[in-house]
């Protein structure tokens, strides 16, 4: 956690969302899925995608995959499923690629790549953990709104990043 994941995911999501009539970003899916359950999840996908005001009511996981089939079947959609713990979650969100019409792209993030793998994924994008002037570049960006501390702050900041050990925004 705390390597840009969600991050990298939100800068394509905006990049790119202005081309797809149909989109839609389920932030922290693990979070959500254990506070409210994978019928919330499933409302929240269809009612984004179709811009309702009032969220689409779902009585059932398997009642949720039958709207989700049949009304984004013919769209081509844009959707970010981050933080993706289970093949169930995404077994109830995007079942297969069937679900969405060609040219359709699905942004998964995780950090278990046997989710990937046994959901078949195309193309993957690793992420890995800076190294130390990387790391501290982008803490005193946060920290302090410059590319490198102030020098009263500059040894503590190199040792905040080497205590996190190249994950230098785990501690936000």
């Amino acid at each position: 956690g705390g390597v840009g994941k969600t991050t990298a995911a939100k800068a394509i999501y905006n990049k790119i969302h202005h081309n797809f009539q149909f989109k839609c970003f389920l932030a922290d899916v693990s979070d959500t899925v254990s506070k409210y359950g994978l019928i919330y999840l499933q409302e929240q996908l269809v009612s984004n995608i179709l811009k309702q005001t009032t969220k689409f009511q779902i009585n059932s996981v398997d009642a949720g995959i039958g709207v989700i089939k049949q009304h984004l079947r013919r769209r081509i959609v844009l959707l970010v499923i981050d933080d993706v713990e289970t093949v169930g979650q995404l077994n109830a969100i995007v079942g297969n690629r069937d679900w969405f019409s060609s040219g359709s792209i699905i942004i998964i993030t995780t950090r278990d790549e046997h989710l990937l793998n046994q959901w078949k994924v195309n193309m993957r994008y690793p992420t890995w953990v800076m190294n130390e002037e990387e790391a501290l570049e982008l803490f005193s960006w946060h920290a302090f709104g410059n590319s490198l501390p102030n020098e009263e702050y500059h040894e503590l900041s190199k040792k905040v990043v080497s205590y996190c050990g190249g994950v230098p925004l785990a501690i936000t």
